[in-house]
């Protein structure tokens, strides 16, 4: 088995990394705060932000997700992808039940939603019927790998903060309008240089949450990794996906995109991730090794398709849906 040394050491560099960019958001969120009120502005504005960010940690994952038009699947309906959650929730340390939701779209995604105590993963139609149940197994440990860290968590505290990072500078601008007599008449002088700041701010913000997200993004590839044991599994499925995607992109750049799209992408180049996820050591013996042919006729990896669903079937109590 492997050393786990390399593993604390990427652990302790993403943790860390994390850390300083939710300091960034902060900073680049109390401008606006300032510059609206001063030291109470800013006090406000990360309260607000914290505030926010607890109560998103009570809205029911199955809101999320019929949000978002997905369905339960039940595990008469696709049992050998609810073994591989058994074995992965089994080996986290995850509380729950495994819980796997259906989208009805031709898109190759996967996204887990909620945290440890309450949350799920959705699978699109179009990443069943194209992937094999090895290369699934990957992506689901992936997404496992994100509630077990409470990644959801994470990224809802950035997206609250940059969204108040917007508004607070809209009404900054506002407030800068409405002074623009006094300023032309010379009765009152501001600080031009934290008005540039406030006015870079949404942007800046921004960028720094896609930052985070992509720092996530890679955590979880190499954890995804050292709970299968199976580095290609998850870096094949990788390139089927970057294929799939990719191709809008080539369509309007060529073979070789810009370096600058990467700043405005939520996760990391599939080149990169593929790297790294190929240089991460395979501790055996792996979660799941499933077969490696794609999906067929005879061996679907969904035996029925969940009917329709009411908009309001997430109201009903969480016992149901298991």
């Amino acid at each position: 088995m492997s050393s786990p040394g390399p593993r604390r050491l990427s652990r302790f560099y993403n943790n860390a990394q994390t850390l300083l960019i939710l300091i960034g958001l902060a900073l680049v969120l109390a401008l606006p705060g300032y510059l609206l009120a001063g030291t109470g502005g800013i006090v406000i504005s990360l309260s607000m932000a914290a505030l926010t960010a607890h109560l998103s940690r009570w809205m029911p994952a199955r809101l999320i997700l019929a949000n978002a038009g997905a369905a339960l699947l039940h595990r008469h309906q696709a049992p050998r992808l609810y073994q591989v959650l058994d074995e992965l929730y089994t080996h986290t340390g995850l509380p729950m039940p495994p819980r796997l939701y259906y989208v009805h779209s031709p898109e190759l995604n996967a996204f887990a939603v909620g945290d440890r105590r309450d949350g799920a993963i959705a699978v699109t139609d179009g990443l069943l019927n194209t992937l094999s149940l090895r290369q699934l197994a990957g992506v689901l440990a992936h997404e496992v790998t994100h509630l077990q860290h409470g990644d959801t968590r994470v990224m809802s505290m950035a997206a609250a903060m940059t969204r108040l990072t917007m508004w607070l500078a809209i009404m900054a601008q506002m407030a800068l309008l409405m002074m623009l007599p006094l300023i032309l008449s010379g009765e009152l002088r501001l600080p031009w240089l934290l008005l540039l700041g406030v006015a870079i701010s949404p942007t800046a913000s921004t960028l720094l949450q896609l930052a985070l997200s992509r720092s996530r993004e890679y955590k979880a590839d190499l954890e995804a990794v050292a709970i299968t044991g199976d580095p290609a599994a998850l870096a094949s499925a990788l390139e089927v996906i970057e294929r799939h995607h990719g191709a809008w992109l080539r369509s309007l750049f060529g073979r070789q995109p810009p370096a600058w799209i990467g700043w405005l992408s939520s996760h990391p180049s599939p080149e990169e991730r593929i790297r790294r996820v190929m240089a991460a050591e395979a501790s055996p013996p792996p979660v799941a090794r499933p077969g490696m042919p794609p999906p067929s006729a005879e061996h679907p990896l969904l035996l029925e398709r969940p009917g329709p669903r009411s908009r309001h079937y997430w109201l009903l109590p969480r016992r149901r849906d298991r």
